[in-house]
């Protein structure tokens, strides 16, 4: 438990110190549709819709989210964001997604683990937010590792994002 604990610290504290900018920005793009009458639309890839549901339904939802259908593009507009979790920054369903966002306009913050030197939704989204867990966190006797705390890392970010999106919105009132 030690190992795990100073383990998940040490990527919540990089996480805050390597993308703070990316934070911001992205805080900053929720907030053109939350100001507009755009809608924040919300999805998350596999284990990480865990992070949308917590959005939507916990004690600290995100204004004006919904929840994204994939196809729902008549639903769409140019004043609406998106904010997309996706484990790695290669997904190909994150990477469609954003895709057809972009396609009717809508932009989007995508937070997912960075792949270096493959093309995805660094590349594509307008903001990226890296999650930088790469590898599972703690190494076992026999040489393998596990706890690999994606919703953690990516539930981090939202907060993140909503503590900012708070502030902004305070401001514009």
């Amino acid at each position: 438990m030690k190992i795990l604990t100073t383990q998940t610290i040490g990527l919540l504290q990089k996480i805050a110190a390597d993308e703070e900018l990316a934070l911001e920005d992205g805080a900053r793009l929720l907030a053109q549709a939350a100001i507009s009458n755009g809608r924040i639309w919300l999805y998350g890839t596999g284990e990480l819709d865990a992070v949308v549901a917590a959005a939507l339904l916990g004690p600290d939802p995100l204004p004006k989210a919904a929840r994204l259908e994939p196809g729902a593009a008549d639903d769409w507009n140019g004043t609406d964001r998106a904010l997309v979790f996706a484990h790695f920054s290669n997904d190909k369903e994150a990477i469609r997604l954003v895709e057809q966002l972009q396609a009717n306009s809508v932009d989007t913050v995508a937070v997912s683990t960075l792949v270096k030197d493959e093309p995805g939704l660094a590349d594509i989204a307008a903001v990226h937010i890296d999650s930088k867990l790469s590898r599972p966190l703690v190494p076992t006797e026999d040489g393998r590792r596990i706890a690999m705390p994606t919703v953690v890392a990516a539930s981090f970010i939202y907060y993140g994002l909503l503590v900012l999106l708070d502030e902004i919105l305070e401001e514009y009132e």
